[in-house]
């Protein structure tokens, strides 16, 4: 939304100046979401507002394949970034944002089986752990998200940057030549938890046992 008033900015546009500088490329990184209804409950979410989350954090993707498929070299790599909201309930994620990061881990398995058949890319999604980012913060809740995760998760350390860049590079490169369609937690393990380790309502002797 910050180009709307520039000019050169959709994803067509960009992609012809980038096969005009660059001629082929290996790497497609895919890290736009947005969502204007994200403080709203879903059941108080309004259709646009759902449909804008769905267009711009889970279609831009198919578009930017789209346009951007046609120069990578085969055996490149594309990657997203998605979210746990994808999969479990996070209240106060709504929106429609966490529907649109479900439908971009679908859409992550399709287009890696078109998209690989096609171009022979690979495409992979990345579940990030709570970061403290600008576009986290725009949930207004994420310091506490951050803290909740740093508590129970089993590896008891906070999510960095540097995490889901390593990552990222990782699946970049030739080490993962064989990894596709897949979403990568990136969370110090907190995806695989069922309870809170420190939920009030955990008898404190069973609880401390546990830990």
């Amino acid at each position: 939304k910050r180009y709307k008033d520039a000019s050169g900015y959709t994803i067509s546009e960009v992609a012809t100046v980038v096969q005009q500088d660059f001629g082929t490329i290996d790497i497609l990184v895919h890290s736009l979401a947005n969502g204007p209804e994200v403080k709203k409950p879903l059941l108080e979410t309004s259709r646009n507002g759902y449909l804008a989350a769905l267009s711009s954090s889970a279609y831009s993707f198919i578009s930017l394949l789209n346009h951007f498929g046609p120069f990578m070299n085969a055996g490149g790599s594309v990657l997203s970034l998605t979210y746990i909201a994808a999969e479990k309930a996070i209240p106060g994620y709504g929106g429609g944002m966490s529907s649109a990061k479900a439908a971009l881990e679908s859409d992550t398995r399709t287009l890696a089986w078109e998209a690989g058949r096609k171009w022979n890319l690979r495409v992979n999604t990345i579940s990030a752990g709570p970061l403290g980012s600008r576009a986290a913060r725009a949930i207004g809740f994420i310091d506490q998200m951050i803290n909740y995760a740093e508590t129970n998760a089993p590896l008891k350390r906070s999510t960095l940057p540097e995490d889901i860049g390593h990552t990222a590079a990782f699946l970049a490169s030739p080490l993962a030549a064989a990894i596709t369609g897949t979403t990568i937690h990136v969370d110090n393990g907190m995806h695989c938890m069922g309870i809170a380790m420190d939920s009030p309502s955990l008898n404190p002797t069973e609880a401390t046992t546990l830990v």
